[in-house]
């Protein structure tokens, strides 16, 4: 559609008209112009043109806050709790892959319309930027940012939708035409933009936050990646994409040192909020490549009006997983001690079980396992409904604990008397996780442990006040695609072979380095202490060894849905570990890409063709 004008006009209204009598000169219906400045005008303007390019930012964090079809329905998230129960109508249709996951699905159509928004955004800087008269290396450096997001969105969206329309220029008048591109053509135009953009963007952007060289060798290395595996054989890859891959990462391995520790990437905690402090955000580690940025300093701060997802205009990683300690026995009701938690993205039994929980750090980053009291409480009923039995609370007591998957509770000695033991806290196995729990004790203990990788203490009580910027890339994801390029083929990694990168990023995340951690050897089977190394050597490592790690590295991050996509282990993964698919799932090849959005197709003319299935 043509720009608008940016024109306020002052008028009386008929309302006016109706209740007074009283004459009028004959200019009242006449339009007056507070300004007649227009985008045709502005966006030719150098300080225009910054202006453009720094719009195409904001909506990064509405596009990461819509989370849903990369994270749920996978083997780490599902869309809710109470797993034990059988009924399919309690469960999402993200997880259980039901006709409910359809063109109208909300998810869906919000991260088309994200996605394409951005996509419309960088095309006019494109198309602009003939025009504007500025330094020419400077400009080339703010259209290859706007190059790298494009490339970026057409990559989550052939990823989720496959064949999808390609505009690259900006859109100036209404049309209905939506012809959609293949697979193929459309990685080949996004390795053009990233590869143009390689070249001309700066290794230290001029301001923290913007597109470097190394964010777009990090993509090109995801690009190359996921290219080679040749979904379907409908995306132009070869082996050749995979030593592009490796080629990358090596890149950015080089360029971005991993950080000492895990919990240096996220915001500074104590699990105890009584003992709790605040201190560095950690969202500035030379180990992150790229990040959404949600501090004060930033290219905008405030998520997109356009589209809004929240009103504080924050980051909501913090209040978004599932679990929480807002219903602890002596909680006092809302506070930032614990914080809101909505069940968006509720870690499955299994993914608890990936971890070794007494050799891997990010096991005890990543997840609560005991929760406190905030205040003291007397004659306190441990067991719902049930008033011969009282304890006193005081504060700071734990209430809960959550037990190691290997070293379950298994005598009236280690449980609470919540269920008849002799502990004056609850006592949870994780085979007990998502099952009915909550309901039987009194401590609030809910039915699993917070997942709060990215829990941010003594912000104000709500779901976006986050200040966290969130990465999107980071060098420990580039040793893994490596590991990965090498196992299908690829050759002359700087480190060595694929298990030297992978076990880089294992030994950054122990105890101990050298170590031998041993998760369960069938996470899915929550009763069963069977028990499996997870350190790779030359005999033992595999895809599915590399898709744990990635789970237990980036748990939470925006890549799970993509990683199963690419590695064609969705449906297996999902059938094997998301509880609500265990119970009733409907998952199948068509489920490799998603519906087009129905509005889309509606609006579309000649008709934009469905994806096969749906």
């Amino acid at each position: 559609m043509k720009s608008k004008r940016r024109v306020r006009y002052a008028a009386l209204g008929l309302v006016g008209l109706c209740l007074f009598s009283t004459g009028c000169g004959d200019d009242f219906l006449l339009e007056k112009p507070v300004s007649t400045l227009t985008t045709d005008v502005y966006y030719k303007t150098e300080t225009g043109f910054e202006d453009l390019v720094r719009s195409c930012y904001p909506l990064l964090r509405n596009i990461y806050q819509s989370r849903s079809l990369v994270l749920n329905g996978t083997d780490v998230f599902s869309s809710g709790t109470g797993w034990s129960a059988a009924q399919k109508v309690d469960a999402d249709a993200l997880d259980v892959y039901d006709t409910r996951l359809n063109g109208a699905n909300g998810d869906i159509q919000a991260l088309w319309q994200l996605l394409y928004a951005e996509i419309g955004r960088t095309n006019t800087v494109v198309s602009r930027a003939a025009d504007v008269p500025m330094d020419e290396a400077r400009k080339n450096v703010r259209v290859a940012e706007a190059k790298f997001l494009r490339a970026l969105c057409y990559f989550y969206l052939v990823q989720q939708w496959g064949d999808v329309p390609m505009p690259l220029v900006e859109t100036t008048t209404a049309s209905k035409e939506a012809n959609r591109i293949p697979s193929k053509d459309i990685y080949k135009q996004i390795i053009d933009d990233l590869t143009e953009s390689e070249a001309r963007l700066p290794v230290t952007a001029s301001n923290y936050g913007r597109v470097t060289k190394g964010a777009a060798r990090f993509l090109l290395s995801r690009v190359y990646l996921t290219r080679g595996w040749n979904f379907n054989n409908a995306l132009g890859g070869s082996d050749a994409d995979f030593q592009k891959a490796l080629e990358y990462a090596d890149m950015i391995i080089e360029s971005y040192p991993l950080a000492a520790h895990y919990k240096d990437l996220f915001p500074i905690r104590s699990e105890n909020p009584l003992t709790q402090y605040t201190g560095a955000q950690n969202d500035k580690n030379p180990e992150i490549v790229f990040s959404v940025q949600y501090n004060s300093d930033v290219l905008t701060n405030k998520t997109d009006p356009a589209f809004p997802v929240d009103i504080a205009g924050g980051n909501n990683l913090h209040s978004i997983f599932g679990g929480g300690g807002e219903g602890f026995a002596g909680s006092v009701g809302r506070t930032s001690d614990y914080n809101r938690y909505q069940s968006r993205h509720v870690a499955t039994q299994a993914v608890y079980r990936m971890f070794d929980p007494q050799l891997d750090t990010r096991y005890d980053h990543n997840f609560v396992e005991v929760g406190y009291a905030l205040s003291g409480v007397n004659n306190f009923l441990p067991i719902r409904l049930n008033s011969d039995v009282k304890i006193n609370i005081a504060k700071g007591d734990t209430v809960c604990y959550f037990r190691p998957w290997n070293d379950p509770a298994i005598s009236l000695e280690e449980r609470g008397v919540d269920i008849g033991g002799k502990k004056h806290y609850a006592v949870i196995n994780v085979d007990e996780y998502g099952g009915a729990y909550s309901r039987l004790s009194g401590f609030g203990a809910g039915d699993h442990p917070m997942m709060w990788k990215f829990w941010e203490p003594g912000i104000p009580y709500g779901d976006a006040y986050g200040t966290f910027n969130e990465a999107v890339f980071r060098s420990a994801e580039a040793y893994l695609i490596a590991a990965e390029a090498i196992l299908k083929g690829s050759k002359n990694g700087k480190l060595g072979a694929a298990e030297v990168y992978y076990n880089k990023v294992l030994d950054r995340a122990l105890k101990e380095a050298g170590a031998d951690p041993r998760c369960a050897a069938e996470p899915g089977n929550a009763t069963s202490l069977a028990a499996a190394s997870y350190r790779a050597t030359g005999a033992n490592i595999s895809v599915d060894m590399i898709l744990d790690e990635r789970a237990r590295e980036l748990m939470g991050e925006y890549s799970r849905w993509f990683d199963l996509k690419r590695t064609g282990k969705l449906i297996e993964r999902v059938n094997k570990y998301n509880p609500w698919a265990q119970k009733s799932s409907e998952i199948s090849a068509k489920h490799y890409l998603r519906p087009i959005p129905q509005s889309e197709i509606d609006l579309s003319f000649p008709t934009m063709s469905q994806n096969d299935g749906y």
